[in-house]
């Protein structure tokens, strides 16, 4: 997990989905405003990334074409590592129905985002995600 103090207090951010558009304009946005950004471009690949990265949040898409992002967050939520169990992950995706918004909290999302998304939402859920995690209350 990256250090975090007075004068980097950014995080790491992974971003997994296959809208390789959208993973860039998303690493654009949250880059200039000094985030670290890793991304895949699909589940099974995300996962390495996480492993090896140990982001501080992660931006998931639910429907990729090798690994579902339910799946892959049922895959953290498995992990033996608690480091990657706990990671926040908000679920950016076009399923924006009331089911598919539960499920994916039940699952273990912690935010769930629809798109088309609103940039500066995503950088307010990254923010308070942040803060919290520096209060401990994550």
């Amino acid at each position: 997990m990256m250090l975090m103090d007075q004068n980097n207090p950014k995080a790491r951010i992974t971003v997994i989905d296959d809208e390789r558009e959208l993973v860039a304009t998303i690493k654009e946005f949250l880059e200039s405003r000094d985030y670290e950004i890793s991304f895949a471009y699909g589940g099974e690949s995300g996962l390495d990334v996480i492993k090896k990265e140990k982001p501080d949040i992660i931006i998931l898409d639910i429907t990729m074409p090798d690994m579902d992002g339910r799946d892959v967050l049922i895959s953290l939520k498995k992990e033996i590592d608690p480091e990657l169990q706990n990671i926040p992950v908000i679920m950016l995706t076009g399923k924006g129905e009331q089911f598919d918004r539960d499920y994916g909290i039940e699952l273990g999302a912690y935010e769930y985002l629809s798109k088309p998304y609103d940039s500066h939402r995503l950088l307010r859920q990254v923010s308070r995600i942040m803060d919290k995690k520096r209060r401990g209350e994550i």
